[in-house]
C-alpha cells in the first residue's frame, strides 16, 4: 500500500509543478504583453500637412443632371436554386423511385 501511496505523491507532485510553471508563464505573458506601458518614442519625421480643398463645383455639371435613377428590379418569376447546388452545371440529379 506504500508504494501507491507514493507514486500518487511523485504524480501530485508533478501537477502542482506543472501547475506552477504554466501560472507563472501565463503572469509573465501579461506582465510583458498587456501590463507594460509602451516606450515613448517619439513620432517619425512627416512631411508638412497640406490643406486639402474639395472642388465641389464638379457636381454642378449638366452631365449630371441628365442621369436619371434605375428602377426597381422586379422579383424572379421562376424558382430560384437547384435540388442539389453542388452536381455540376447541366448534370440533371437522379430521380429517386420508391
Amino acid at each position: 500500500m506504500a508504494i501507491v501511496f507514493s507514486e500518487q505523491k511523485k504524480k501530485q507532485r508533478y501537477l502542482i509543478l506543472v501547475f506552477v510553471v504554466v501560472i507563472l508563464a501565463t503572469v509573465t505573458l501579461f506582465w510583458f504583453g498587456v501590463f507594460k506601458k509602451p516606450s515613448e518614442t517619439p513620432p517619425p519625421p512627416s512631411l508638412p500637412l497640406r490643406k486639402v480643398e474639395i472642388n465641389f463645383s464638379v457636381f454642378d455639371q449638366p452631365l449630371l443632371s441628365e442621369l436619371e435613377l434605375l428602377s426597381d428590379v422586379p422579383p424572379f418569376a421562376e424558382e430560384v436554386g437547384r435540388d442539389n447546388p453542388f452536381l455540376p452545371a447541366g448534370v440533371l440529379p437522379e430521380k429517386k423511385t420508391e
